[in-house]
């Protein structure tokens, strides 16, 4: 949530299967100043404007924690814009669906050793604001991924870190069993497994392309 950096080199992994694109959130990251506070619909329009005004073919979308959330009606407003979906530590799983479960999870799942991320979240979160921040988890927390991936046709890949305290692999395992084409690959390390071992996407969400 408000953060990308560190998304950077799970991309480099990537990218000699074709370009990569980044796509930071209005008034995250990278980008531009948000001219209001978005729910999660609102965030999707973004991608979906930036989608319908390059010129890419269908892409591999992909979402990592809260942006699975993003994604997932991205894929379902523009089905013919997207030819797969990889949700990567999807959230949010209904056993931490409250503020006071979801700050506990990410507190244990914290414990797993990520040197040097801290450093990068942290200009992130401060540029972000508490404003924003809370408006960030409060939104995430009132969208439910479960309902949206209904509407979502294109093959799914669900990728959960074996360590993960956020999402359970029950529910990343029922989240690939609601599409006719959905699969299920279990990842080493804990949420932000793309920090920690950046590569490990590489092989699944390169068979879900071919």
């Amino acid at each position: 949530m408000a953060v990308s950096e560190y998304l950077v080199p799970a991309l480099t992994a990537l990218s000699g299967h074709g370009p990569t694109h980044l796509v930071d959130l209005p008034g995250l990251a990278g980008s531009g100043a948000a001219c209001e506070l978005l729910d999660v619909p609102g965030y999707a329009a973004a991608v979906i404007a930036w989608l319908d005004a390059t010129d890419v073919a269908p892409v591999v979308l992909v979402g990592h924690s809260s942006s699975t959330q993003v994604v997932a009606h991205v894929a379902a407003a523009r089905p013919h814009r997207v030819r797969a979906l990889v949700l990567a530590s999807p959230t949010v799983d209904p056993a931490v669906r409250s503020w006071p479960r979801l700050v506990l999870h990410w507190r244990w799942d914290s414990r797993y050793p990520l040197p040097g991320l801290q450093r990068l979240h942290t200009p992130e979160w401060v540029r972000a604001g508490p404003r924003q921040l809370r408006n960030l988890v409060s939104v995430h927390l009132r969208d439910h991924l479960e309902d949206v991936l209904d509407a979502v046709r294109c093959p799914l890949l669900v990728l959960r870190g074996e360590h993960d305290k956020v999402c359970t692999e029950a529910w990343a395992r029922q989240l690939a069993e609601l599409s006719p084409d959905g699969r299920f690959e279990p990842m080493p390390g804990p949420h932000t497994f793309v920090w920690s071992h950046p590569t490990a996407w590489r092989e699944p969400i390169r068979a879900l392309a071919s």
